[in-house]
C-alpha cells in the first residue's frame, strides 16, 4: 500500500514540474503496457490456482449478486448524495452510475453540461483513488466481496492487481466477472437516467 501511494505522490510531482513533450505524446501507452503487465501476471496468478473454475461452479448463479448489489449500492450513494449535495437527485444519480468508470460517463454527461461532465470524472477518479488505498484494509477487516465492490467497474482492470494481492487467487475471478458486468452496464445506465430525469 505504500508503494501504491508513494507511486501516485512521485508520478503527480513529476506531472506538476515535468513539460516533457515524450511524456505527454507516449504517456497513454506507457499506461496500457503498465496495465497489460499487470493483468498478464494476475492471469498467471489465477491460471497457477486450480480450484478457480471448481470454486466458480459453486458460486453459481450466486455470482451476480456482486455486481448487482454494487450498482444498487452505488445509486442509493448518488440518491444520497442528490439530497444533501447542491445537485438534483437526476443528477447525482446520473454521476453514481459511472461506477467508476470515469471517462464514458465524463463523456456522456458532458453532453448534458461541461460541469456536470467534470463531477462525474472527479467523482469516479476519487472513487478509484480511494479503493486503491481502502481495498487492502477492506479485504482484510470486512470481506472479499465488499474490497471488489469498492472498485466497482475498475475491478476488472485497473484495480485487478490490488484485488488480486489483498485476497486469495480465486477472488480475482470473481472481480473480473463483476467488473465486466459493471463496466458493461455504464452505458445503459447513464443515458437512461439521463432519459428518465430529462436531464
Amino acid at each position: 500500500m505504500i508503494g501504491i501511494c508513494l507511486s501516485i505522490f512521485i508520478g503527480v510531482i513529476i506531472g506538476f514540474f515535468s513539460n516533457s513533450s515524450f511524456l505527454q505524446m507516449y504517456s497513454d501507452s506507457f499506461i496500457d503496457l503498465g496495465l497489460c503487465l499487470l493483468l498478464f501476471f494476475v492471469g498467471i496468478d489465477i491460471g497457477d490456482n486450480s480450484s478457480v473454475l471448481s470454486n466458480l461452479k459453486k458460486l453459481g448463479k450466486k455470482i451476480w449478486f456482486l455486481p448487482l448489489t454494487t450498482i444498487v449500492g452505488s445509486l442509493f450513494g448518488g440518491f444520497l448524495g442528490g439530497l444533501i449535495l447542491p445537485l438534483s437527485v437526476g443528477e447525482s444519480l446520473a454521476v453514481s452510475s459511472g461506477l467508476g468508470w470515469y471517462s464514458l460517463s465524463a463523456i456522456e454527461l458532458s453532453k448534458v453540461s461541461a460541469e456536470l461532465g467534470s463531477i462525474a470524472f472527479l467523482s469516479n477518479v476519487f472513487r478509484e483513488v480511494l479503493a486503491i488505498l481502502t481495498i487492502p484494509i477492506i479485504a482484510k477487516r470486512i470481506g472479499s466481496f465488499e474490497s471488489i465492490s469498492t472498485a466497482g467497474a475498475t475491478a476488472m482492470d485497473t484495480l485487478l492487481p490490488i484485488i488480486n494481492k489483498s485476497n486469495s487467487s480465486d477472488i480475482s475471478i470473481i472481480s473480473f466477472f463483476s467488473g465486466v458486468v459493471l463496466t458493461s452496464s455504464v452505458p445503459i445506465l447513464v443515458p437512461l437516467i439521463i432519459a428518465v430525469f430529462k436531464l
